[in-house]
């Protein structure tokens, strides 16, 4: 199932299906790992999907896609070139616990070739938003 968001604005944004709510957030403060871990209840089991913007050093999460999260990001001013898919998995207590894979990170104008997160310094620069924003 797809959702379009046309017309409504951003802080009013919720869903139902399958008798489950979904709620997108911008995270510009802090969020604790057990906030994720109830995230992961109500949709995937074990994952949270979230997009970060490298420059304004924010992240969205909560959605059933990350193109949902790109959306509502980019009508809150970020630019694509600087949004990037990643997942949390909460229960997973090592480094593994982020993973760089989304169908956003695909940006061949910008030398990203696949799914993950090809630039090294990219890829750091997210760690640390995350390391940031997430409170273990």
């Amino acid at each position: 199932m797809v959702w379009h968001w046309f017309g409504v604005p951003a802080s009013a944004r919720t869903c139902e299906f399958d008798s489950r709510t979904l709620r997108l957030k911008i995270i510009s403060g802090e969020i604790t790992i057990k906030e994720l871990e109830k995230m992961t209840k109500k949709m995937f089991g074990n994952l949270v999907k979230a997009v970060v913007d490298i420059e304004k050093e924010i992240m969205a999460v909560d959605g059933e896609l990350h193109a949902d999260e790109m959306e509502l990001l980019v009508e809150n001013g970020s630019k694509h070139e600087n949004l990037w898919g990643i997942n949390f998995y909460p229960e997973v207590k090592t480094d593994d616990w982020i993973e760089f894979d989304s169908m956003i990170n695909l940006k061949p104008l910008l030398g990203n070739r696949t799914r993950g997160v090809d630039n090294p310094e990219i890829k750091e620069k997210i760690l640390k938003i995350v390391s940031k924003i997430v409170k273990k």
